[in-house]
């Protein structure tokens, strides 16, 4: 599968990203540019930015975006910038991350391919599996035990759980309580541009 190698960090500084939404708590210590104003971007420009922010953050490829967004377009309900985020927030790797049972989005992601989580009782391995109201979320319990979870709650103790979801940290153990709105996804970026971008 194609991976983009660039430093995370350096993807951050690149698209104006704080890396915290990607669960990285650090920051480089390098400054973009130097020094210079900053060149004002484009519409097409910013649109396109919009784009690579999400796709970067949710850690999503060009193709299955733009299938996110074409099933966005498909839905009854909301628009489709507000559909597209959803589709993206409901996501199994988000929403292990979201619960606090990983510490960033990539460990996320890992984990359900690694198969350490069950939804309802059955062991599910696929990151972009769109989770729904009502699934019970969970890390396995072969794997609760293990140090490496006993670190990551230790670590995302802290981490403020959407009102959308229900989590146990203790048993490592969540629920889909309803399906989030648009106000109640806090990444930073603009769905309006990204629907003009496809729009063109």
């Amino acid at each position: 599968m194609a991976r983009d190698m660039t430093p995370v960090l350096k993807r951050c500084r690149a698209l104006d990203i704080e890396p915290a939404y990607l669960g990285i708590d650090k920051k480089s210590n390098r400054h973009s540019g130097n020094g210079a104003r900053p060149k004002k971007k484009s519409e097409y420009g910013t649109q396109l930015q919009e784009k690579q922010k999400a796709k970067f953050i949710y850690g999503v490829l060009e193709k299955p975006f733009r299938n996110y967004f074409e099933k966005a377009e498909k839905l009854h309900y909301g628009t489709t910038g507000e559909n597209l985020m959803i589709l993206l927030e409901t996501r199994l790797d988000n929403v292990i991350f979201r619960l606090g049972f990983a510490r960033t989005r990539s460990e996320a992601k890992q984990i359900v391919s690694h198969r350490h989580v069950a939804i309802n009782g059955k062991i599910v391995n696929i990151p972009s599996y769109a989770v729904k109201p009502g699934d019970v979320i969970e890390i396995k319990d072969a794997a609760k035990s293990s140090q490496r979870y006993k670190d990551i709650a230790e670590s995302t103790n802290g981490r403020i759980i959407p009102e959308w979801l229900s989590a146990d940290l203790d048993k490592l153990s969540g629920k889909v309580v309803a399906m989030p709105t648009a106000d109640q996804i806090d990444v930073p970026v603009n769905a309006v541009a990204i629907v003009e971008l496809y729009n063109k």
